[in-house]
Parts: C-alpha cells; structure tokens; sequence
C-alpha cells in the first residue's frame, strides 16, 4: 500500500501567517490587550486556543471574552486572507505526488462549510480524495476530527498516513491514530517548538514530502 498524505491547510498549504497574526491582534484589542509580532505569536501558540490566550493574559479568558475574541478573529481573518497565496510549490507538489499514483487529502480546523469554497478557489480541490474543515464549535484540538477523517478514507491504512503541517497539534492528531508526521516551519510555530514534538521538522513542503516517503516505506 502506498503512502497517503493527509494535508493541513491553514500555515501549511496556504500562507497566511500574515493573516492569521493580523486577525489575532484584531481579536486582542477587543478586550484591551496588545498586539504581538508573528516571532511572539510563534514562541506562544498552542492548540486548544484558549490556552494559547491564557499564555497572553495570565488566565483563561471568560466565556465572554472567548466569544467576543473568537468572532473577531474570524471576522477579520476572512478581510485579511484574501491577500494570502499558496505556500511556494504546492500546485507542483500535489501534482507530482498524485501523477505518481499516490492519494491525498485535506483535514483542517477551518470550518468545514468556510473551507470548502476557500479550497475551490485556489483551485487545488481536484488534487484530493477527501477534503474536511472543523466541524462543531472553534477552540478544540485536531484528534477526534483525525479520526473521523481517516475513517471516511476507504482502504487507507493509518500506518501508511503521513500528516503534514505546521503545528504540533498535527503531530498530536497523527500519533493519535497511529500515523507519522512531518511539521513545516513557515506556519504558526517556531523551529524550536517544533522540534520537540519529535517529528521531523523542515523547512519547505517539497522537503516534507521527500521525508514523509520515508517515514511510511
């Protein structure tokens, strides 16, 4: 059986690092906090969401911050991505992988009924078997959405998957159900945060590919 890749989107094929620290300050400012620079966003991101707001104010915020900061962060982000591109070479690497015979799909925290025309629009939605945003309330981790999604994949054997993205909450969802994992650092993490989740870590996708072949021989 061969390898199967299952992509994450946000910071990984699409590049909107830009966007997504821009559409956080937005979110910050709603309750009076200060805006933060994509190295800081990098050094203290993590996944659940609110935790990672916890590392900016020293406490979880409040059901009612939460709302207000996570309503403005999607509001903003969607003004702010439409200037955001492809990370470079991924319409060749898609092409590549899938012109050798190989599948591939798509599993991001986006929202699923939001990620679908977004993928569509940059005109890679061919390239993949499968493709599933978030569904469900925003804020939680990638596991159980792994796991559905692995399911919905026929004949595809988790041993053989290869997660690529740029958190360590994709290293997380891959061990959950048995796969590998290769992390990319053009997304919402910093080299060093990367690196200890034990994954292997680079710094382009087509060096992630090259890798995950290996991982799942």
């Amino acid at each position: 059986m061969r390898t199967h890749l299952v992509w994450d989107w946000n910071g990984t094929l699409l590049d909107d690092i830009t966007a997504v620290v821009g559409a956080s300050n937005a979110a910050f400012a709603e309750i009076g906090l200060p805006a933060i620079t994509v190295e800081r966003y990098r050094e203290l991101y993590c996944i659940p969401i609110p935790k990672f707001y916890e590392r900016l104010m020293g406490r979880l915020p409040t059901d009612a911050e939460w709302l207000v900061m996570d309503a403005a962060f999607h509001r903003h982000y969607v003004e702010l991505r439409a200037a955001c591109g492809l990370t470079d070479g991924v319409e060749e690497i898609l092409t590549g992988w899938g012109a050798a015979g190989r599948s591939q799909s798509l599993l991001s925290m986006y929202g699923h009924d939001e990620l679908l025309p977004v993928v569509r629009g940059y005109g890679i939605e061919r390239h993949f078997v499968r493709v599933d945003g978030r569904t469900g309330p925003s804020g939680g981790t990638k596991a159980a959405h792994m796991v559905r999604h692995l399911a919905a994949l026929e004949g595809v054997d988790p041993s053989r998957v290869v997660v690529i993205g740029d958190a360590v909450d994709d290293a997380l969802a891959a061990a959950h159900v048995g796969a590998g994992a290769v992390l990319y650092t053009g997304g919402s993490h910093s080299r060093a945060v990367l690196e200890a989740a034990g994954v292997p870590v680079v710094d382009s996708l087509a060096d992630a590919v090259r890798i995950a072949q290996d991982l799942a021989a």
